[in-house]
């Protein structure tokens, strides 16, 4: 009965080592890419997590220096975000937060700059958004209306879409376009419609062209423009 059972196990020991000389590389490769890639999986997350970490830090030092008023420290901070952790989160709202500073202090170049650098990298759509409003206002504060329509011509999510439009009309008011304008604004007290105050300021800006946005349709509005 031993002699018997000793065979049954030589014979399930052979077949192990068959099958593990024919696919034990196989598996040991599978393991190896498995084991390999979680590492790489968790060492990316530890990554992550350190340079936001590190990004925050110089994120309050971007801060401080606003709060500060100190332009030259504001603009070296920035700098150091966009050279260490410009992939970040953190860097672009500093972006944001120290574009508002230069502009404050009559820097319009460094502002604009900055808001064009978040408007081409952040990684939250909105943040772009934010963004290009922001350039564009600057651009047609600076008369370069071109440019400034040339950011509000490029897609915004639904949630920008109507402030979009609105400065849109704007800038082509300043150019003179005024049919142009006047349909930009439709579209904006359109788009507006949850955001009342919002709107009762595009209104405003409809009525002093002629307008009623409650009467006029967007092809009467835009016939009476011209």
């Amino acid at each position: 009965m031993a002699k018997a059972l000793d065979l049954e196990e030589q014979e399930q020991l052979d077949q192990i080592k068959h099958f593990w000389k024919k696919y034990g590389n196989l598996i040991s490769w599978v393991l190896i890419v498995v084991l390999g890639s979680y590492a790489a999986w968790n060492g990316y997350q530890y990554w992550q997590r350190d340079q936001a970490g590190k990004a925050a830090v110089l994120f309050d030092e971007v801060e401080r220096a606003v709060n500060a008023g100190d332009v030259a420290r504001v603009e070296r901070s920035l700098s150091d975000m966009k050279d260490k952790f410009g992939s970040t989160h953190y860097a672009h709202q500093a972006g944001l937060l120290a574009a508002k500073a230069l502009q404050a202090k009559d820097k319009a170049d460094a502002a604009r700059a900055a808001l064009k650098w978040v408007a081409e990298g952040a990684p939250d759509p909105a943040m772009k958004d934010i963004a290009r409003l922001r350039l564009a206002g600057l651009l047609l504060d600076a008369d370069q209306t071109d440019a400034a329509l040339a950011q509000l011509s490029q897609p915004f999510t639904p949630a920008m879409a109507g402030l979009a439009a609105d400065l849109r009309g704007d800038v082509l008011q300043s150019k003179g376009q005024k049919a142009d304008a006047v349909s930009a604004y439709q579209s904006a007290w359109q788009q507006l419609e949850e955001s009342p105050d919002y709107r009762r300021l595009v209104q405003a800006k409809l009525n002093a062209l002629g307008l009623d946005p409650l009467e006029a349709s967007p092809a009467t509005a835009t016939g009476n423009a011209k």
